[in-house]
């Protein structure tokens, strides 16, 4: 079904929110809440609205613990699941799930699981909450009673309206299936209606009518008891979609979820950064500086690198070419289809911004904007070969024998490669946000270049002119 594009004026209709009574109440229910919060993260931008939060780059039992044992009401895992095939993220989903559970017995705590996912909805939607749902069963024995369903992301233009999901362009909102993301070669889709997303998805097993939604003029009203009566209604892992537009909105919800929660219903999780935020209570903070993320004592280079295709992407990286003090470079990524020549030409990059960054000079070195299309191709194939390409990329940090000022990378799953991979971090503390919606992590110990600012750089967040304001903070 095809959705209306309408103007962004609408969201202003909706009566304003009594913010202060909103965070008061909320506050009370975290207060309340005797549970471990785990967010799995399925690519390494879902930090994008927190702080002073531990994010662990594998899931092993001890990792966990750690997290467990933390004084914070939740921690993160990344499982940049969004560059796993089907049976990577089933087989990783399922080790996660028993993990955690295994844990949490031993330390006699109760949790909750969210996935946290793409608020353009692409990712293994629904496979990773149907393999939790699936796993807690087996392990407890506790049925599952819903799923909560919020795409909404505030400083990446993600609104849900009448259970319609829409992107911001401009003055105009889009319905998601309209959009570049709706037709993502691995995770696309045609719904932008939620409820006929779930559809869509699951192959009719959960119909529209197993959806229900709680909607903004529910939400506006503070109609808390509504919105719990839905909440203890849902049964069988009935899907509960979130109207969303303020972050007062998911506040509202969450403080509703807590009390449900606390009188005994078990739910999955599947929303973008904005409801983790909420639900943990997380504080507001203000923009970092380049003081509380770059030592003086590094007068070396910083080094960006971009993955990401979109046309967003694309965009803020001709936009970053105005700054003149910064060496671009272009790895021929399409390469990746003559065996030996990409190594080859990561090679030749390196030695470029080695050089490069020794001097004190920043660089960027990009993948080929132009998407590589092949013959006869298939959604299993272009992911894995986009994960070449990534690993490629990431190797052009992982690699340098110069420690950078700080390192920026664009795109989930280049993103993902470079703090995994590259960096090697095992844990890492998010810092706070470079802009809005642009985490940064600061590297552990164990790290290639402990200390050294990470700047996540989501590849579908940010206006024209973003990538440019976070590099100018930096150098």
């Amino acid at each position: 079904m095809n959705e209306t594009r309408i103007s962004a004026s609408v969201m202003d209709r909706y009566p304003k929110p009594d913010v202060q009574k909103i965070d008061e109440l909320l506050r009370h229910e975290v207060s309340l809440c005797d549970r471990k919060i785990v967010v799995l993260d399925d690519d390494p931008t879902g930090v994008q609205t927190v702080h002073d939060i531990s994010v662990y780059t594998d899931w092993s039992k001890e990792s966990i613990e750690q997290g467990f044992m933390e004084e914070g009401i939740l921690f993160y895992i990344l499982t940049n699941s969004r560059g796993f095939t089907v049976d990577q993220t089933t087989k990783a989903h399922r080790e996660i799930a028993a993990n955690v559970d295994d844990v949490a017995r031993s330390l006699g705590k109760d949790y909750l699981i969210i996935s946290r996912g793409d608020s353009t909805l692409r990712g293994h939607y629904p496979l990773e909450t149907m393999l939790l749902s699936e796993e807690r069963k087996k392990l407890s024995g506790g049925d599952t009673d819903g799923e909560i369903i919020c795409p909404y992301f505030k400083e990446g233009g993600r609104f849900t309206i009448d259970d319609v999901h829409y992107v911001k362009y401009g003055d105009e909102l889009v319905p998601c299936g309209e959009t570049e993301f709706a037709a993502d070669e691995t995770f696309g889709y045609k719904s932008s209606n939620l409820k006929e997303y779930v559809f869509e998805k699951t192959k009719g097993t959960f119909a529209v009518s197993d959806c229900k939604s709680v909607s903004l003029d529910m939400i506006r009203s503070m109609d808390y008891e509504g919105i719990e009566n839905i909440l203890m209604s849902v049964k069988d892992f009935e899907k509960v979609i979130v109207n969303a537009i303020d972050d007062s909105d998911v506040k509202v919800f969450a403080t509703a979820l807590h009390r449900v929660m606390r009188k005994g219903k078990n739910f999955t999780i599947r929303s973008a950064a904005a409801l983790v935020k909420a639900i943990g209570g997380i504080s507001d903070k203000p923009l970092l500086t380049r003081g509380e993320m770059v030592t003086l004592k590094n007068k070396a280079g910083g080094i960006i690198v971009v993955g990401s295709h979109t046309k967003k992407t694309t965009a803020q990286l001709e936009e970053l070419k105005k700054i003149s003090d910064i060496e671009f470079i272009e790895m021929n990524s399409d390469l990746v289809l003559e065996e030996g020549a990409l190594l080859r030409e990561t090679e030749r990059v390196l030695k470029i911004e080695e050089e490069c960054i020794k001097q004190g000079k920043t660089v960027c070195v990009s993948t080929k904007r132009t998407l590589l299309k092949v013959e006869n191709d298939t959604p299993e194939a272009a992911l894995v070969r986009s994960v070449e390409i990534s690993d490629a990329l990431q190797s052009l940090v992982g690699k340098l024998e110069v420690t950078p000022a700080f390192v920026v990378a664009k795109g989930g799953i280049t993103s993902s490669d470079v703090g995994t991979k590259a960096l090697k971090v095992k844990k890492a503390k998010v810092l706070g946000q470079i802009q809005p919606g642009i985490p940064v992590w600061q590297t552990g110990a164990e790290s290639r270049f402990p200390g050294t600012p990470y700047v996540i750089f989501p590849g579908n967040v940010g206006d024209i002119d973003t990538l440019y304001k976070a590099v100018k903070v930096l150098i």
